[in-house]
């Protein structure tokens, strides 16, 4: 092998080929974790990847086959797109206010390609984005989650100067190759304030999903999903769903998670007290109801539990 550089350059090409494929880091669910050995150290953690039955995400039809369509099929058709010389590499943007569901459809689909390496940036470990795409390269089939991405890609009208974090993100879309099996996956809460070079750029996000406020359908659905196996009186639901009209998924969770807590603290004979450890002296509002007084009308949001 020695005197035969074209051999050695093969055999090592092969082990390098066959470390990468028994990584421990493929197909596993990852992030990168701060602080764990002390200030400024790095971790890549390991985390169980989710399992969501489809009806377990309470989307409209349309807007669930667009998001499927984006990610799990282009997966699924990946050898027919290649053989028909179309690029795997794609970008889905999942935009809407806090609550509507967007982490919960990064975990749907993290639960659905179950062969894909996921690495996740979120909060302090954003700027490590050249990390996250270095392990997809070698890694693929890999998807890229980076949640809240309006931290580190808003839109450079809106406050000139450097802006290191965004064009290490859009050169690390722009380097893959057009065979590259790596979805990036973002969310945002403010789709208004991204950069239009990252947000309205196919080839960088090729779609981009708005996940709205539920409507009374969806409302039920949720009402159905979060009360589990717990037996509630339904006869004033119509009532109950008319008014939660504009309020979040996550809302409604909370609704449905407090009047368990009421209904078990008064089966159980003690006395409710408030969340803040007081006795609740506010006026009684419908069972379970959170309240959502504010003392600064000015900031009143629909979807606020206090």
């Amino acid at each position: 092998m020695g005197a035969d550089p074209a051999a050695a350059a093969a055999a090592l090409q092969g082990i390098r080929a066959a470390a990468d494929e028994h990584n421990v880091f493929r197909r596993q669910v990852l992030s990168f974790g701060q602080e764990v050995f002390g200030h400024g150290q790095t971790l890549l953690q390991f985390h169980p990847r989710p399992r969501l039955a489809a009806d377990q995400l309470v989307l409209d039809p349309a807007t669930m086959a667009v998001i499927d369509r984006q990610v799990v099929d282009v997966a699924r058709h990946k050898t027919r797109l290649l053989a028909a010389g179309q690029h795997l590499k794609r970008g889905l943007l999942l935009y809407g206010p806090p609550g509507v569901g967007k982490t919960h459809t990064v975990r749907y689909l993290v639960g659905r390609l179950t062969d894909t390496t996921v690495v996740q940036l979120t909060g302090n470990a954003l700027h490590l984005i050249a990390e996250a795409c270095s392990v997809a390269r070698a890694l693929q089939p890999a998807m890229v989650v980076v949640e809240d991405v309006d931290l580190i890609a808003e839109d450079r009208g809106m406050h000139p100067g450097q802006h290191p974090l965004l064009f290490q993100l859009l050169n690390e879309m722009d380097g893959l190759a057009e065979d590259a099996d790596v979805v990036f996956l973002l969310t945002t809460n403010r789709a208004d304030l991204l950069e239009p070079a990252l947000a309205a750029r196919p080839g960088r996000v090729d779609q981009a999903v708005e996940l709205t406020l539920p409507d009374p359908a969806a409302r039920r659905a949720l009402f159905e999903l979060y009360r589990g196996d717990l037996a509630m009186d339904t006869s004033g639901l119509d009532d109950v769903l008319a008014r939660t009209e504009g309020v979040t998924a996550s809302f409604l969770k909370e609704l449905i998670r407090r009047a368990a807590l009421f209904a078990a603290d008064r089966t159980g004979g003690g006395r409710h007290r408030g969340l803040r450890g007081r006795p609740d002296r506010r006026p009684r509002r419908a069972a379970g109801h959170p309240q959502r007084d504010d003392p600064h009308p000015a900031r009143r949001r629909p979807d606020l539990l206090t």
